[in-house]
């Protein structure tokens, strides 16, 4: 055992560096300005080095402890030595200068027996492990935790027990982690080690990833950032590992900026190549995620060259794992690639590593490319075997494996079964999640598949079953229970502060004053607020998936449903009605159409707010050539089958914002306008009848919501009938519109009516939110609902407007509201006229006291009131969602 250090001050300094940083490096740096002998200076220039090897700081680190180093040889003390050395070892692979850090290493290994001995081999265990030898290590950690065990060395003993829980998991076996990780967390609270039990928090995320718990492993690593920032330090390994939980989420964006982010800090601060390679790789991921193969291509070259550079082989082949992948992404495959993508599968294989089924499935998909079949074959049969085990994730792309094997084999129903299979687990996954937002994002996991199975029916010429697999593909969030907020205390604090810190803000803008400091507390409240929300479990109740196509039928009648496909980002356009073959018509190409959609919403808010040279007339014409040029891209042929009867439209995600009543096939007819057909099925089947209506005016209004006064009058007249079905409704406004004032009249209404203006947040959609009296009402506002109203409408702003998410679902105000239960919505997809609005609304309302339904009485309504250019580009603006 190494010679204890004289009663100088310096006995705790080694264990303060992981538990107090900050107090170990002050005590270290005054009793070395004292003055000390040498032992005492080697303790403390060993506590220096390591608070600065966590800090990030690693050159500095470095020239530490060799300082220590040579005072433990000047000390006699060839234990002291050793300690020492195994640390510098720890410190030089950390900067990248492995061969030295493993000879550093070796030497202190060799010249220590005992409880050193076994401290020694934990470290020397934990660099394999970073390096990625796993199977290396794990005669170090099973030997020092014998020794540390036996010594009553608790600290140590944790330490090594972590180390050897993530042996274990690369090597695929979780339940030896969970046991290992149990025991390091009591062990890390008895002994009081501060940072390393932030550390254990971290290590429960990476398990509840690993088995497929995704809220919990967020919830995890947002307490340990918590904790961490309270310590006044940071790990690179926290983002690595938050980078990869965002990504099972189908956050790429976002997992992409927390690693770009992290890089940029680690170079500021001189941190450890070792880390900023791992954080490369980790980028290089998460821009493959995001769409970007050109940038993943970069970050995993970058990081491949340094993992060479660092003797890491491990690290190396998964960073040349993402550069194939993002090779094939970006195309066209070659020999050169497969063979690089097959060299991958090799070595993972050699290595026992994880990620062995994805280099399999990337090494087929190239070989199917390149049509070398008897190859694709025999890595896509090893890659379908995950199909077997695994979280749901895992499993999915074992599915995805077998069905390219059987679409490379012509079998039709197995195919099919794998397709299905796949997506039955992205279910799974999805009703884990309590979150609206997570919901959404899952079933991109699944767009392989779906492209797979939807493709397949194209080819076939079977266009009744590419609607059962549209709707297979869409349905996925709408038939969960619906999502509710965590009973949360701080969440709830968080929002209130959020709309404090909003009102602040348009007060300072509104006086010209600064409002930097205000907006970034506004973004840390927001970013607060969707941290709490993710961590809600969900309700682990699986909704199998239903689609009834004799009963929308029943339930079509006379009507005729159209749900536009994309397939390869070419518009199918399928028509379905109660009696009859659903037929496929070829439309458009998606982007162009979307294209064309966003020029047509821009056009018709020029013209609500006179923003034109053009004069309202010419607009107008403008708008009317736009739509039909529009009505081709979109619907094509389909037209001709329309009949002139009513029409619900079912249209991809990317095209959610169209004014379809625009179209000049679609101005002489009822529209309603639905996420899936299984929904508005679903919609007009359960939906209750509520009671009650509820009118709101929200503040700083151009018509001061002048509507809401005429439709209380034309209630109130009602309600006074002899024979009336009427209440008199609530009327909310001017001060008395908060929003737990306004959440209580909403509640199970039988219509709500709010004109308020609102925000669309782009960036986070759960955050787009009408103004009322108290502030923003926001979408984690209205999921607290207990019962979602039977209608509502939104008169001002575009508040129908919704972003596509995940397996092309929807988040948004009007979306969040359609998943609570509301059968029907009126809205807007663009930012209207206020004043223009009111007589539509007014119109509205007397339809439907007079028993239209929603659809239709907004129908007649902008037909009524179209008596100039902005009054009828206001109608067009406005859309029935649901089934009303």
């Amino acid at each position: 055992m190494a010679a204890e250090p004289a009663e100088t001050g310096t006995t705790e300094l080694l264990s303060l560096a992981l538990s107090r940083p900050y107090e170990a490096l002050e005590r270290a740096r005054d009793l070395l300005e004292a003055g000390l002998p040498a032992l005492e200076a080697s303790v403390a220039r060993q506590a220096v080095g390591i608070v600065l090897r966590e800090f990030g700081d690693i050159d500095a680190a470095v020239e530490e402890l060799r300082a220590a180093r040579d005072l433990a040889r000047a000390s006699g003390s060839p234990e002291r030595e050793a300690d020492v050395l195994a640390t510098l070892g720890v410190a030089l692979v950390f900067a990248g200068r492995t061969a030295a850090g493993r000879a550093a290493l070796n030497a202190a290994a060799q010249r220590s027996t005992g409880l050193l001995r076994g401290r020694i081999l934990l470290r020397r265990g934990g660099v394999l492990l970073a390096l990625g030898e796993h199977r290396a290590a794990l005669p170090d950690l099973n030997t020092a935790i014998a020794v540390l065990r036996s010594e009553g060395d608790l600290l140590w003993e944790a330490r090594a027990r972590t180390e050897r829980a993530f042996c274990s998991l690369a090597l695929g076996s979780v339940r030896s982690a969970v046991t290992d990780l149990g025991r390091a967390e009591e062990l890390f609270i008895r002994t009081g080690q501060e940072l390393e039990s932030v550390d254990a928090i971290v290590h429960r995320g990476v398990l509840a990833h690993r088995i497929g718990d995704l809220p919990a492993a967020l919830s995890c690593f947002d307490a340990a950032a918590e904790r961490y920032a309270r310590l006044g330090t940071a790990d690179p390994a926290l983002s690595v590992h938050r980078c990869a939980a965002l990504l099972a989420a189908g956050l790429a964006e976002e997992a992409l900026d927390e690693a770009d982010a992290e890089i940029d800090r680690l170079e500021r601060v001189r941190g450890a190549p070792l880390k900023r390679a791992e954080l490369l790789l980790a980028a290089a991921e998460c821009a493959l995620a995001a769409g970007r193969p050109a940038a993943a291509i970069d970050r995993a070259r970058a990081a491949a060259r340094l993992f060479g550079r660092q003797r890491r082989p491990w690290w190396r082949v998964h960073a040349r794992l993402v550069l194939a992948q993002a090779g094939f992404a970006a195309g066209p495959p070659s020999e050169s690639l497969l063979r690089d993508a097959a060299g991958c599968a090799r070595e993972l294989t050699a290595l026992s590593s994880s990620r062995l089924p994805l280099s399999r499935l990337v090494a087929g998909q190239i070989a199917l490319a390149l049509g070398r079949t008897e190859e694709a074959e025999e890595h896509l049969g090893v890659a379908a075997e995950a199909r077997r085990r695994g979280p749901a994730l895992s499993r999915t792309a074992g599915w995805l494996a077998e069905a390219l094997r059987a679409e490379a084999a012509g079998d039709h129903r197995r195919l099919m079964r794998a397709c299905r299979r796949g997506l039955e687990l992205i279910n799974e996954h999805r009703a884990t999640l309590g979150s609206s937002e997570l919901r959404a994002q899952a079933g991109a996991h699944g767009a392989e598949l779906a492209g797979l199975a939807q493709r397949h029916a194209l080819r076939l010429n079977r266009p009744r079953l590419l609607l059962a697999w549209s709707e297979r593909w869409r349905a996925g969030a709408l038939v969960l229970p619906p999502v509710r907020p965590p009973d949360d205390e701080d969440l709830q604090a968080d929002l209130a502060a959020m709309r404090m810190v909003t009102s602040r803000l348009d007060e300072a803008q509104a006086r010209g004053l600064p409002t930097a400091a205000l907006r970034r507390e506004q973004v840390r409240l927001e970013r607060a607020a969707r941290a709490r929300t993710r961590r809600a479990q969900g309700c682990d109740r699986v909704v199998p998936f239903s689609f009834d196509l004799p009963r929308l039928r029943e339930e079509l009648g006379e009507r005729r449903l159209l749900e536009l496909v994309d397939v390869a980002g070419e518009l199918h356009v399928l028509v379905c009605a109660g009696a009859g073959p659903v037929r496929m018509v070829a439309a458009g190409r998606t982007e162009e159409a979307g294209r064309q959609v966003d020029l047509v919403r821009f056009a018709l808010t020029r013209l609500a707010h006179g923003r034109s040279r053009l004069t309202p007339e010419q607009l107008l014409g403008q708008l009317d050539a736009a739509g039909r040029a529009l009505e081709r891209l979109l619907l094509g042929e389909a037209v001709r089958l329309l009949g002139d009867r009513e029409v619900v439209i079912v249209p991809p995600g990317r095209l959610q914002a169209v004014p379809w009543a625009l179209l000049p096939a679609l101005r002489d007819r009822v529209v309603s306008v639905a996420p899936s057909a299984a929904f508005w099925l679903r919609a007009r089947g359960t939906a209750t009848a509520g009671t009650g209506v509820a009118l709101v005016r929200g503040p700083g209004l151009a018509s001061e919501g002048a509507e809401v006064a005429h439709i209380a009058r034309d209630l109130r007249d009602a309600a006074r009938a002899p024979v009336s079905p009427e209440v008199a409704p609530v009327v909310l406004g001017g001060g008395t519109a908060t929003i737990a004032r306004v959440l209580e009249a909403m509640d199970g209404a039988r219509l709500a009516h709010i004109a308020a203006h609102g925000v669309f947040r782009t960036d986070n959609p759960l955050l787009s939110s009408l103004r009322v009296d108290d502030g923003p009402l926001t979408v984690y506002d209205l999921e607290r609902l207990r019962r979602a109203p039977r209608h509502v409408v939104l008169s001002s702003c575009d508040s129908g407007r919704a972003r596509a998410a995940g397996a092309d679902e929807l988040l948004g105000l009007a979306a969040s509201l359609m998943q609570l239960g509301t059968a029907g919505i009126v809205a807007s997809v663009v930012p209207v006229n206020d004043v223009a609005v009111v007589p539509l609304m007014i119109a509205l309302h007397r339809g439907l006291r007079a028993g239209a339904r929603l659809p239709a009485a907004l129908h007649e309504a902008a037909r009524a009131t179209a008596h100039d250019p902005v009054t009828t580009a206001t109608g067009w603006s406005f859309l029935c969602l649901g089934a009303g």
